[in-house]
């Protein structure tokens, strides 16, 4: 998951449990069953966690170009990958 997926699925996953909570307080208020809103806004982070958490392809569209792993000789000091000195 990238930086920007990363900020994607937390505010979805915000959205997902507003909106679980305000329906489930409203309907609750409705038939003055405060179990009833609190299943909702459990529902709703149980859905939000099956959005967000699992690193979906929606999540990854603009990957990190990492670097490449430095060589280390049997000393355990880097080598240079350009030039082949030691640092």
């Amino acid at each position: 998951m990238d930086y920007d997926g990363q900020a994607r699925a937390e505010k979805l996953s915000r959205i997902i449990i507003t909106l679980f909570g305000a329906v489930g307080l409203v309907w609750g208020y409705i038939i003055q069953q405060y179990s009833q809103t609190v299943y909702i806004v459990g529902a709703g982070f149980v859905l939000a966690a099956l959005i967000t958490i699992p690193p979906w392809p929606m999540y990854r569209k603009k990957a990190l170009n990492w670097q490449k792993a430095r060589e280390v000789n049997e000393s355990g000091d880097h080598v240079n990958m350009k030039k082949g000195k030691k640092k």
